[in-house]
């Protein structure tokens, strides 16, 4: 059975950091499309960034680009986000989710695997 759980978040200032991450746990095989998506109450979801495990480019959502920073550490099976220069509205519940491969999915947020989420509060 495949489980996502996701650690790192917390209450930040703005212009802080955080690195998120999450631990990927029963699936064996090397590619599979891996994301973060965020949500606030009462909002739509938001991919927030994405990778393919397989390698290749890398998609950030134009709201966090050139501030977040999605890797993947295959050996460790995590998926980590460090999210620099932190803004009141990065405030969110984060989720890390997993589309195996061939990749059937678009966006993290449809992805069929998802954890439970990590709350990031960004103050100012």
């Amino acid at each position: 059975q495949v489980q996502l759980v996701e650690s790192g978040g917390g209450s930040v200032q703005a212009g802080g950091s955080l690195r998120l991450s999450c631990a990927i746990a029963g699936y064996t095989y090397s590619r599979a499309c891996m994301g973060w998506f965020r949500q606030v109450p009462g909002r739509e979801r938001e991919g927030v960034a994405g990778l393919y495990s397989g390698g290749g480019s890398t998609y950030y959502a134009d709201s966090v680009k050139g501030r977040f920073t999605i890797s993947r550490d295959n050996a460790k099976d995590t998926l980590s986000l460090q999210m620099n220069s932190l803004k009141v509205e990065d405030t969110a519940m984060y989720y890390c989710a997993m589309d195996p491969f061939p990749c059937r999915f678009n966006t993290p947020q449809e992805y069929p695997y998802q954890g439970r989420g990590t709350q990031v509060t960004v103050s100012s």
